[in-house]
């Protein structure tokens, strides 16, 4: 695993630690099972972004204190020049910048996604977590998945859903799609 991704883990492993958590109590918490919880806190398996959302706010911390190790410190406006959001290399389905890390006590947290092309037969990545979440698409083609029904999502289409239903996308027409996520 990459360094990131284990800079992540112990942060993660701190913050149930200071809380007193057992590891499986905060896995049933959280919607995971206690081996797959075991494997994000260890830094042995990709973390979802979605799952890094809900421990900052079972913790009560900024979602830029776990993937970054600093605190927020811009009250009025945070400005981030193109391509220089934080990047958030987790897996290779989808490649984040989270566009506003440095402003503290955000209500929404907008990231630039990029999902790279892949086989027509690759399973789409599924995922799930609280609150809402506006997808809007800058580049590209995506194929979105909610619940079982099925979506196409082109340059300009927008879609704004309930993120705690079971969703995940693809690229499509073998062409790298780039969208705006702003999870609520």
């Amino acid at each position: 695993m990459s360094e990131q991704i284990k800079q992540i883990a112990i942060r993660i492993k701190e913050l149930r630690e200071i809380s007193g958590m057992s590891p499986e109590n905060l896995a049933s918490e959280l919607g995971v099972t206690p081996e797959t919880y075991i494997k994000y806190e260890s830094g042995c398996a990709d973390i979802p972004v979605s799952f890094l959302y809900e421990v900052a706010n079972k913790f009560n911390v900024e979602l830029t204190a776990i993937l970054t190790g600093d605190n927020p410190k811009l009250h009025t406006y945070c400005l981030v020049r193109k391509d220089k959001g934080i990047a958030v290399n987790r897996r290779t389905e989808y490649g984040y910048q989270h566009l506003a890390y440095n402003f503290l006590h955000k209500k929404a947290e907008p990231f630039m996604v990029t999902v790279e092309p892949d086989s027509d037969n690759t399973p789409i990545h599924m995922n799930s977590h609280p609150g809402q979440e506006f997808n809007y698409v800058l580049e590209g083609s995506l194929k979105i998945i909610i619940n079982g029904h099925e979506l196409s999502l082109n340059e300009g289409d927008s879609l704004f859903f309930d993120s705690s239903a079971n969703h995940g996308m693809k690229a499509l027409n073998g062409k790298t799609a780039h969208f705006l996520a702003v999870i609520l």
